[in-house]
């Protein structure tokens, strides 16, 4: 079986094949994979990273999609977009909820350089980017930090470096 270097999760969003675009526009061979897939499955394709993907739903619904959990201990990056940030916060013990004021369209990013994150490794302080939401993290979960906000998301994008695992709210695809 060939080596996958990027496995993306879906959970029903609409930039899905996007993302999966972008990785194939930059030359990195992705597969796109229901976000059920069983951590054995994925394993046997020995990817470099995983994303979740955004999706329709709220993580606080009775019926939310979830992840197998083994995602986060195969040791590999994880980088979760707008649903994908709500679910890792929430599967670490965060909090996510219905945010005031929903964001969707043009958002500023502004990017604490400070926390040296790879994430932005080369990129400017400020940025435009595309937000398409109307839950937020409230509560980060232990280990993570805050490396980007926008007006309406103090936590526009976390990471826990030690265990490789990034979110960001917006869409960067």
């Amino acid at each position: 079986m060939k080596d996958v270097s990027i496995i993306v999760l879906d959970f029903g969003s609409q930039y899905t094949q996007l993302i999966a675009r972008r990785l194939r526009e930059d030359k990195i061979y992705c597969e796109v994979l229901p976000y059920h897939t069983k951590i054995d499955v994925i394993k046997a394709k020995n990817p470099k990273g995983v994303i979740l993907s955004g999706g329709p739903s709220s993580v606080y619904n009775k019926d939310a999609y979830e992840v197998d959990q083994g995602v986060y201990a195969l040791g590999i990056p994880v980088l979760g977009i707008c649903y994908g940030m709500q679910r890792i916060a929430v599967d670490f013990g965060g909090s996510v909820i219905r945010s005031d004021h929903h964001e969707y369209g043009k958002a500023e990013l502004f990017i604490d350089q400070s926390k040296n994150s790879p994430l932005f490794e080369n990129c400017e302080n400020e940025r435009t980017v595309w937000m398409s939401h109307s839950d937020k993290v409230d509560v980060l979960p232990e280990g993570f930090t805050p490396i980007a906000y926008s007006a309406n998301s103090p936590y526009a994008a976390v990471a826990d470096e030690k265990r490789r695992i990034y979110a960001m709210q917006y869409h960067p695809e």
